[in-house]
């Protein structure tokens, strides 16, 4: 069991800004392991868990087991003082996780029949999980399955859209509900409630163009700038929501942000509850923030197995590849050795991946290349368990969803 509120290894404080001592430690620690081989730092990982409580101000965090995907890591967060609940992605999942977890918010709109064929004939597993829904349709399946007299109230939350309508520069955002002002979500809110067997009781609203984009480089001042203008938008338009959808039915949640976001999120006095999950393992995208940086409290490493050139390595794998636009920033890093990059033809392969660098020429056949992941779900669903190092030493094998023979998405 980790224990993340334990103190802190106070030897090596913050002992990941030294990376000439951190990742050569953690070749050491794994030396005996085959790759590729996927690491977790306890200290790193009670670092940041820590820190995005103290972002968040007091609201508490719903954890998004999307970028975690480790059912320990999701105990141990859990256990912690201002963490409550779990995001889900899946309803799969969402029914696996509430044998131990009793609040669990499915993240998305689910039609998985399925997985609302076991929902609907388990009273526990109703209470404990509510679906997400943004379309009077998505109750028709589930009246289809199993019509209201025939099954426990099912719990639901609306998800309406956070992104930023402009008339110059268009959709900002991403592209999630079809609800947009209040009198849209206030609409389905009142079809709702004359639904038998259903019972609203919380709204979702992601602003993944602020908690999902970086402001910091060649374009941060643009997108400062937007991101203002979003907020300051949303700040209004959130509230006109909220206050619609508490006319309408008691609210257990109003839920919003991400962990790029969590400072700006919790002070929305229209939210009850934050969400956040990358920013525990701390992937390389949100190297691009200004306001914060997480510690890499996640890495994985693959073995050079050829040298095509003198100055070119190439390591077994790569190609764990983060959700989004295929871009560099959605694609692993090479971060140690220092140097290191893939080739623009290339980039990181399914089953090889060649990387160039002045430190390319010193590696030899055998030796160890530590990546960073872009978010955070990615290597879970590559490998079978991350090692959980503390100090110099691996003190644990925590299993995936994968590991554990699970594949929800």
């Amino acid at each position: 069991m980790i224990d993340l509120t334990a103190t802190p290894n106070a030897s090596e404080p913050r002992a990941w800004e030294q990376p000439g001592r951190w990742w050569p430690r953690l070749t050491a620690a794994t030396e005996k392991l085959s790759a590729p081989v996927a690491v977790i730092d306890i200290d790193a990982l009670r670092h940041n868990a820590m820190d995005m409580l103290a972002r968040a101000g007091g609201l508490p965090i719903r954890v998004a087991s999307k970028s975690v995907r480790v059912r320990g890591v999701l105990d141990a967060v859990l256990r912690i003082p201002g963490y409550r609940g779990i995001l889900s992605f899946s309803l799969a999942e969402a029914l696996w996780l509430a044998e131990d977890h009793d609040d669990i918010v499915l993240g998305y709109p689910t039609v998985d029949r399925n997985a609302l064929e076991t929902l609907v004939k388990d009273e526990t597993a109703a209470a404990r999980i509510t679906l997400m829904v943004d379309d009077i349709a998505q109750l028709d399946v589930i009246d289809a399955i199993a019509p209201a007299h025939r099954r426990a109230p099912i719990r639901l939350a609306i998800d309406a859209d956070a992104s930023l309508r402009s008339g110059v520069i268009g959709h900002i955002g991403v592209r999630r509900s079809p609800l947009f002002t209040a009198a849209e979500v206030a609409a389905l809110a009142r079809q709702v409630i004359r639904r038998p067997g259903f019972r609203l009781v919380g709204l979702q609203m992601y602003e993944a163009q602020i908690a999902g984009q970086g402001d910091a480089g060649a374009d941060g001042a643009v997108i400062r700038r937007v991101q203002a203008r979003s907020r300051s938008e949303l700040l209004t338009r959130r509230a006109q929501i909220a206050d619609a959808l508490i006319a309408i039915a008691p609210m257990e949640f109003l839920n919003g942000g991400g962990t790029g976001s969590l400072e700006t999120t919790a002070a929305d006095e229209s939210v009850t509850e934050v969400s956040a999950g990358s920013g525990l393992l701390g992937g390389h995208l949100f190297d691009g923030y200004r306001a914060f940086r997480p510690a890499p409290a996640s890495a994985f490493a693959f073995d050079v197995v050829r040298r095509p050139s003198a100055d070119i390595a190439t390591v077994l794998g790569g190609g764990w590849i983060a959700s989004g636009p295929a871009l560099e920033s959605r694609q692993p890093r090479a971060v140690w050795p220092e140097g290191l990059r893939m080739l623009s033809r290339e980039g990181a392969g399914e089953v090889q991946t060649p990387l160039r660098g002045e430190n390319a020429r010193e590696l030899r056949i055998g030796d160890r290349v530590w990546f960073r992941h872009a978010k955070s779900g990615e290597p879970a669903e590559r490998t079978d368990a991350f090692h959980l190092v503390d100090g110099d030493r691996v003190i644990d094998r925590l299993p995936t969803y994968r590991g554990e023979g699970k594949s929800f998405l």
